[in-house]
């Protein structure tokens, strides 16, 4: 009950800025899912390396019903959460998760991402984390592809209490746009899409980047490709200018 009673407080305390009061560790998309013949996983580890014992509340903020795990960890104690969704008790979702924490300093998260096929486990890839904000009005999506042998989705996280308006340039050249396309994504939504729904007049293609825009600071961007091997490779934005 001391946990669950202090969740209020974390979030409070996170969404209004109080830096010294609480921090928070953003992982933009974890989730088990089923994609052609083979399952989707993801592990996460959380470290505290604060030096003092911490409060923390784990949550899947875009899964159905918003649900909350809580625990506390002693100094340099970490715990590693195999199956993520194991932990919340939901078998299949996508959600970015949030990660607050009692101590003023952000605790240390790693995820990765892996694939099941026929029972063999593909090589773990790590996830980027983020903590604070991560705004960039134009992020890119480098090294894309969408052809027989890759496949790619893309990812937009919307944390805000405002729909989010985003504008999504295709280019193969900086600053030459092939297609662009328009999304809306209302509060505390994740659009995870295949990079042919959001420009379906680009039948094939490789070296692709995808330029991101938006005016919403509470937005997180990714993507990620995915071999005929059953191999995903999760994408990262960097800043981009115009």
């Amino acid at each position: 009950m001391r946990l669950r009673a202090l969740l209020p407080l974390l979030l409070l305390a996170a969404t209004a800025g109080a830096q010294e009061a609480a921090s928070t560790v953003i992982v933009p998309v974890v989730g088990t899912m089923m994609g052609p013949n083979v399952l989707w996983k993801t592990d996460v580890e959380v470290v505290n390396d604060t030096g003092s014992p911490v409060d923390v509340a784990m949550e899947l903020p875009t899964a159905p019903e918003n649900p909350v795990v809580f625990f506390d960890l002693g100094p340099g104690e970490a715990r590693v959460f195999p199956d993520i969704l194991q932990m919340f008790g939901i078998p299949f979702a996508l959600s970015p998760l949030r990660i607050t924490s009692s101590a003023r300093r952000a605790l240390t998260v790693r995820a990765t991402v892996y694939g099941l096929h026929d029972g063999v486990q593909s090589k773990p890839q790590p996830i980027a984390v983020y903590s604070g904000q991560a705004y960039y009005p134009l992020r890119a999506l480098d090294n894309l592809a969408f052809s027989d042998n890759f496949r790619t989705n893309i990812g937009l996280v919307n944390f805000g209490e405002t729909p989010a308006e985003f504008l999504l340039a295709l280019q193969r050249i900086p600053g030459r746009n092939l297609a662009v396309s328009y999304l809306t994504i209302e509060p505390s939504r994740l659009a995870h899409m295949s990079i042919q729904s959001l420009f379906p007049m680009i039948s094939k293609g490789d070296d692709f980047t995808v330029v991101i825009e938006t005016i919403s600071r509470d937005t997180y961007v990714y993507a990620s490709v995915i071999d005929n091997e059953h191999t995903g490779r999760f994408v990262p934005p960097r800043v981009a200018v115009r």
